[in-house]
């Protein structure tokens, strides 16, 4: 079986990934509370086309500030209707923020596709890096600290 595809997204909006969990667990809780499926979604204007590789088992990682710096598992796909009233996708996502290894990145517009091949792996288990800045997180992959 072929490792699924991934698909990659600058996280505007959120300098480190703490920012994106907090983002995350605010809309689970409204959402959860107005009766609607809690899972954490991107709403985006395409539909991948490759959408049965990515469900394979494919994550959304996201950028910040330059580089990937943590991944969500995809669950699906569903259909959104704009207030403008043009059909969007919806990326459901996993509650579960995983952190990757930084990677560099630069910025580009919209998601794209993420080879498997290309994608940073999963930051190991150990000390915990998360209030390292971004830099210094970079820096130690590339010494291979993390």
């Amino acid at each position: 079986m072929a490792a699924p595809l991934h698909l990659i997204k600058l996280c505007v909006g959120a300098d480190e990934v703490a920012d994106l969990v907090t983002w995350q667990a605010a809309r689970i809780a409204e959402y959860r509370a107005s009766g609607r499926d809690p899972r954490p979604r991107h709403v985006t204007r395409m539909w991948p086309k490759r959408e049965a590789e990515i469900l394979a088992g494919g994550s959304l990682y996201w950028v910040f500030k330059g580089l990937v710096l943590a991944r969500q598992p995809i669950a699906g796909f569903e259909p959104q209707q704009g207030e403008d009233g043009i059909r969007r996708c919806a990326i459901l996502l996993d509650p579960g923020v995983i952190r990757t290894v930084p990677q560099p990145r630069r910025p580009f517009q919209g998601w794209r596709y993420l080879r498997p091949e290309d994608a940073p792996g999963d930051l190991a288990p150990g000390p915990d890096a998360a209030g390292l800045p971004p830099k210094m997180l970079a820096d130690l992959a590339l010494i291979g600290v993390l």
